[in-house]
């Protein structure tokens, strides 16, 4: 058993370094946590209940609570996921803490290649991938404008100066200010070569419009 959890402790300790290094919100020890603490549930499950098992009306589950576990750990999941504007940062994050909670309860039960394995495979998933996803998608860029306006300001007008700038809309949200102005976020993608710059310049001289800003 004390085996078990020190490989945990291992693995998810990698997985969880991965995401420390890229400063995202569940990190090293948040990953341990989870990987730990399923391992032990697992542990619990298959090993904790045996000296019951001589009463005839015992019945033994040991998949009762590892199931509990694969649910319960969304929770924590969803603590790591930030909406700004029109952007959602932390799935990957949160895709990764549950990732972690099944090798725990993969190593609690044995299963030592497969943990392994597929540690290696997360890990490559997480590292490589990553790269590989801007390799194909530097050939444009996707980001949110934050706009602040009046409602004088005509809504299609500012998607015709979208399109004649060749940039493609995504989606559009609005917030209520406290005054009387709206808050605007666009998801827009640019091609390789546009000028964000005169985007904004443009953009800002139109009627209505107070402020204009680019999340990164």
């Amino acid at each position: 058993m004390v085996i078990r959890i020190l490989l945990i402790l291992v693995l998810s300790g990698l997985i969880g370094f991965e995401r420390e290094m890229k400063n995202h919100s569940a990190g090293f020890r948040t990953h341990i946590l989870v990987g730990v603490g399923a391992c032990l549930m697992m542990l619990l499950s298959l090993y904790g209940f045996k000296e019951f098992l001589d009463y005839d009306y015992v019945r033994y589950d040991p998949a009762r609570i590892p199931s509990y576990v694969v649910s319960g750990v969304g929770f924590l999941g969803a603590g790591t996921i930030m909406v700004y504007g029109g952007t959602i940062r932390g799935l990957t994050t949160a895709a990764s803490i549950w990732a972690v909670a099944g090798l725990g309860l993969v190593v609690g039960a044995g299963m030592y290649d497969l943990a392994v394995f597929t540690t290696i495979v997360i890990l490559l998933s997480l590292i490589f991938l990553n790269n590989f996803e801007n390799l194909i998608i530097r050939s444009s860029t996707i980001t949110v404008l934050e706009i602040v306006a009046s409602h004088d300001l005509k809504i299609h007008e500012l998607i015709v100066l979208l399109e004649e700038r060749q940039i493609e809309m995504r989606n559009m949200e609005f917030a209520k200010t406290e005054t009387n102005l709206r808050r605007i976020f666009i998801r827009v993608k640019v091609p390789k070569g546009g000028s964000f710059t005169k985007l904004l310049d443009e953009a800002s001289k139109m009627n209505g419009i107070e402020s204009i800003s680019r999340r990164v």
